[in-house]
């Protein structure tokens, strides 16, 4: 383990542990070595250039292969536990974990972070549009920033960082801008696409600068998170004058009302009781109920009849949910403003009392806060076991289970610090398990932050944003795919670099040690021109062939970036070594042996054609 977190790092609990360490190496290339440099510290990517009865004593002894944060060491799980035959099904095994994660992640940020963000701004009183590029956004991209957070707090994961952000950048403004197109061509609305163009482009262009750099100080850092809130406050300008061009004038701040469902599912309460399900089902006269059928009807993730009217692939995809829903509907409240009772339930949210504190001290730097022992006697999830059952005994008592209390508006601040903590543990489990199929592969991070964890951060936008457009929201949908975004590189490498500063080294070094950094970068960058350029030049007016063109993009992308990953242009060069001449080409010598003097005379030349 690392140092222990810094006050920023710590009042805002998302990342546990975030050591101030050496430079952020976004892109570690395996160094040679021999088997006797365990000491010195070699790369983990060694690993699998050692005999297979050697591995675990690698893992063991090279401080590289320690994982810092999360609750499972999955190294030493494939690497000790498994033995090396059973090597595929360790593979296996990880890669349907890693699956199981991003559903985690989507579960716990579309039915509980989002919901409770949307509760917060509703009593804050924001406007919609305030409202959209701030809580909504967060809500909308947790999963990708909570992931950068924790990669950019350990110099060995800050590539999957960049990867991520860079990659899900290219897939989202290529595959979904570009399907959208193919899927219901439209006139894209001019003045939104320019200004979230522009934007991203210098965002882009700020990371671009840093990586060149290869440094973000403070000033950098807040930089970033400044350059953010200069968006939220065009946005808001700019939906101002529009309106008061159309005469409306200001919407006033009421409940959040989402313009319209961005799941292809039906959305779900948390919580449902027989009245949820419609007019029909809702009994002729109201009768009071139990706390005790309050409670296992609000710990019901099922809909008996939605479940018989669903096709077998979604009841085969909830069965995978339900666990996950259980655990959540047990530690996470949810506030909903549109119901009348705001999903007041009182028996479990008195139960959340207790068990969202809990799992906060339990999951914050995995574990280590929860079972520090105060003067060495008493650990401190029994001192929060104690003072939260008094206070939920107190609730219980002092309310009733029709009203919600005028201080049930808490409960949205104490839900969205609960799925906050979910999602920063589950992100913490991807970066380490993703960190290991790199090492078991012998890939880089930046190529499975450019594809593993760009695809499944961005699978639940490219679902919603294309169901958007098939039921006739094209434009809604192609913003969506610019405006979210900017808050992910903006905020992801702006607040990811922030916490890993500390007062005595105001200072992330970022060296890029591989190219395809760059690859990513440029192509970034180079798909934005390349709309802001054609979309302006066929007014606005996006089709089929502007679809085809970004996904053909992206294909093209992606095999240079993976040629760029295995170094199959290095590796031509370096066999056909320029010489003198521009037109001659010499075999590269192989490597001498130790001890041995090489004739350089013996290498020779062959003319080209």
């Amino acid at each position: 383990m690392g140092p222990g977190p810094t006050g920023l790092a710590g009042a805002l609990s998302l990342a546990g542990a975030l050591p101030a360490g050496p430079p952020l190496l976004l892109d570690t290339v395996p160094p040679g070595g021999d088997a006797l440099s365990h000491g010195r510290g070699l790369d983990c990517w060694e690993v699998r250039k050692h005999n297979s009865s050697e591995w675990c004593h690698f893992i063991w002894s090279n401080p590289d292969c320690r994982l810092d944060g999360g609750f499972l060491d999955y190294l030493n799980g494939v690497f000790c536990v498994f033995p090396p035959q059973l090597l595929p099904l360790a593979v296996t095994l990880y890669a349907l974990w890693l699956l199981y994660l991003f559903i985690i992640l989507s579960v716990t940020a579309e039915k509980f972070f989002c919901p409770n963000l949307s509760a917060i701004s509703t009593n804050l009183k924001l406007s919609h549009n305030v409202a959209g590029v701030t809580f909504l956004a967060f809500g909308n991209g947790a999963p990708d920033v909570f992931s950068a957070v924790v990669a950019f707090s350990d110099p060995r994961t800050a590539g999957l960082a960049i990867g991520a952000i860079f990659g899900a950048g290219v897939f989202v403004t290529t595959v979904v801008a570009g399907g959208i197109a193919l899927v219901k061509p439209f006139t894209a609305a001019s003045r939104p696409f320019l200004r979230d163009v522009i934007f991203y482009m210098a965002a882009v262009f700020l990371t671009f600068v840093v990586l060149y750099l290869g440094r973000i100080r403070l000033g950098e850092a807040l930089g970033y998170l400044g350059l953010y809130v200069f968006y939220v406050l065009t946005v808001v300008l700019c939906t101002c004058i529009h309106r008061r061009q159309r005469g409306d004038g200001l919407a006033p701040p009421g409940p959040w009302e989402p313009e319209m469902p961005t799941d292809v599912e039906e959305p779900e309460p948390s919580g449902t009781n027989s009245g949820d399900y419609g007019e029909e089902y809702r009994p002729l006269l109201p009768s009071r109920e139990t706390s005790l059928r309050i409670l296992t009807t609000a710990l019901s993730p099922l809909d008996y009849r939605k479940w018989r009217r669903k096709p077998w692939y979604w009841r085969l995809f909830k069965a995978f949910k339900v666990p996950v829903e259980l655990v959540l509907l047990l530690t996470v409240p949810v506030v909903d403003p549109d119901k009348d009772d705001l999903n007041w339930k009182r028996p479990l949210n008195c139960l959340h009392i207790l068990t969202s504190p809990l799992l906060c001290v339990l999951t914050l730097k995995s574990g280590a806060y929860g079972l520090y022992q105060i003067q060495g006697v008493f650990p401190v999830w029994g001192l929060v076991t104690l003072v939260a059952s008094v206070l939920a005994l107190i609730i219980f008592i002092t309310t009733s289970n029709e009203d919600p209390p005028k201080y049930h508006c808490v409960f949205a601040f104490l839900g969205f610090l609960a799925s906050a903590m979910w999602i920063n543990a589950a992100a913490t489990e991807l970066v380490n398990i993703l960190r290991t199929l790199g090492v078991i592969f012998q890939l880089s991070n930046t190529v499975l932050g450019l594809t593993l964890l760009a695809w499944g951060n961005s699978i639940g936008d490219t679902f919603s944003d294309l169901t958007m457009a098939r039921q006739g929201y094209p434009r809604m949908a192609f913003s969506a795919c610019f405006g979210g975004i900017i808050f992910n590189i903006l905020v992801g490498v702006g607040l990811g670099c922030l916490l890993q500063m500390t007062s005595s080294q105001p200072l992330v070094k970022l060296e890029p040690d591989s190219p395809l950094v760059w690859v990513l970068a440029g192509a970034l960058g180079l798909s934005l021109v390349f709309s802001f350029v054609t979309v302006p030049a066929q007014c606005f007016q996006l089709g089929k062939a502007y679809g085809i063109c970004l996904i053909a993009y992206y294909l093209a992308f992606l095999c240079v970036a993976l040629l760029t990953e295995f170094r199959i242009p290095a590796a031509f060069t370096e066999n056909n070594a320029p010489c003198a001449r521009s037109h001659w080409l010499c075999p590269r010598p192989a490597p001498a042996a130790a001890g041995t003097i090489r004739d350089t005379a013996s290498t020779s030349c062959h003319k080209q054609g």
